[in-house]
């Protein structure tokens, strides 16, 4: 073999192997794929996920809930809950039990496009974006300056190409907006604009979440399309510290629910990410 033909067979080789690390990844080869299996991470013994369970138990039946809006106590003492001297509203054990033995554990979280959709039971693992950043970086400068509603769109358009990004949970609060409402309708907008994944977003007023399930429904091609494949989940915070109800939150949490919108219940005040969980202690110790 000539010196010339050793070259070119080495540069055939070195072309092959670079067209083979540039083409696309099929899922089945690819290192992260949706809905891979997880749970591994385990830093509660069974024994202390036994014992906050049994704390939580006696919290919701014997301190129960305040600020329960009517619908919410219409419902649940039907169901058995009753309303102390002090306007809380108790939770007995066997109606937790029963619900977390009856409630759904198998169910999709749709995508604009099917390609996107989830199906997050048992240990399959999804990753995705989440927060409420107020500030953006500027990559030129390294200077802060307040989000605004572009930021949310070009993020998700950001979202929507990166593979390994399998929904759009509202990663920024546009501070351009100037009313609830601007926030809520353009919020809403913006990610559905920059992505065919999922969307989660947040709103203020009920009034707002029947506005968002109109444009979904247009969206969709009608209302019986969208309740077929709900493609986005609204995130709400329906507890405050100390175990207290939301009022304005459970008001948007019943519009959704009745509209066929997955809801993200948010469990940040009970695991003390936005309040001290000390208060927790003597009943982890009983």
């Amino acid at each position: 073999m000539t010196a010339v033909e050793d070259l070119s067979r080495r540069r055939g080789g070195r072309d092959a192997r670079r067209a083979l690390r540039a083409r696309p990844i099929p899922m089945a080869e690819a290192a992260v794929r949706p809905g891979m299996e997880g749970g591994q991470y385990k830093p509660l013994s069974t024994l202390d996920m036994e014992r906050i369970h049994e704390a939580a138990l006696g919290l919701l039946e014997t301190v129960g809930f305040g600020q329960a809006i009517p619908s919410c106590i219409e419902a649940m003492t039907a169901r058995g809950c009753w309303m102390t001297d002090k306007g809380r509203l108790c939770i007995p054990r066997s109606l937790v039990e029963d619900i977390l033995a009856s409630c759904a554990r198998g169910f999709t979280l749709y995508g604009r496009d099917p390609q996107h959709d989830m199906q997050p039971s048992g240990n399959r693992a999804y990753f995705g974006t989440a927060g409420a950043a107020v500030h953006i970086v500027e990559p030129e400068t390294r200077e802060y300056r307040e989000s605004v509603l572009v930021d949310l769109f070009d993020a998700g358009r950001i979202v929507d190409q990166c593979e390994h990004i399998h929904f759009y949970q509202r990663p920024i609060t546009a501070r351009d907006m100037i009313t609830g409402h601007d926030l809520d309708i353009n919020t809403l907008y913006a990610c559905l604009a920059g992505t065919q994944k999922h969307v989660g977003t947040s709103m203020v007023d009920p009034a707002h979440v029947t506005e968002c399930l109109d444009i979904l429904h247009a969206l969709a091609g009608g209302e019986d399309k969208w309740r077929e494949r709900p493609f986005v989940s609204q995130s709400n915070c329906f507890v405050v510290p100390p175990m207290k109800f939301a009022e304005d939150a459970c008001r948007c949490l019943e519009v959704a629910a009745r509209g066929g919108m997955p809801v993200l219940l948010l469990s940040a005040a009970q695991a003390g990410a936005t309040s001290p969980a000390a208060w927790l202690e003597p009943w982890f110790r009983q």
